[in-house]
């Protein structure tokens, strides 16, 4: 049976999913997006900015669901531009630290014009 997981300290859904969802001992949170979750806006500007806020809303889905950084298994991370690449690791490998496995794919576009998304698996 999967549970639903659902935080005001990270932004609601833009479309008909959840935040993350919980199966067994694992979490499938969804892809995450610079979004500030006070003003339901993205914010932040460039690559590290945006990279930055994206962690915060992850940690705090982890969080919600019982898990955080250091207990992920896989990330799926999506860049505008691969040219971010080596910034975007830079705040990327600031968080995840147990160096979990990852794809990371430069994507023709990302929902409101941003310039990273991320979605992780972990356990709990």
């Amino acid at each position: 049976m999967s549970k639903t997981i659902h935080t005001d300290t990270a932004p609601a859904a833009i479309g008909p999913y959840s935040q993350a969802v919980v199966t067994g001992n694992l979490v499938f949170t969804s892809g995450q997006i610079p979004i500030d979750p006070a003003t339901g806006n993205v914010e932040a500007d460039g690559i590290e900015a945006q990279s930055e806020q994206v962690m915060k809303n992850l940690g705090e889905v982890l969080r919600a669901a019982g898990s955080d950084y250091g207990k992920a298994i896989k990330t799926t991370c999506y860049l505008a531009h691969m040219a971010d690449f080596a910034a975007f690791n830079g705040v990327y490998g600031r968080y995840f630290t147990s160096r979990p496995a990852r794809s990371c794919v430069a994507v023709k576009d990302l929902p409101k014009g941003v310039l990273v998304e991320v979605e992780v698996v972990a356990e709990i």
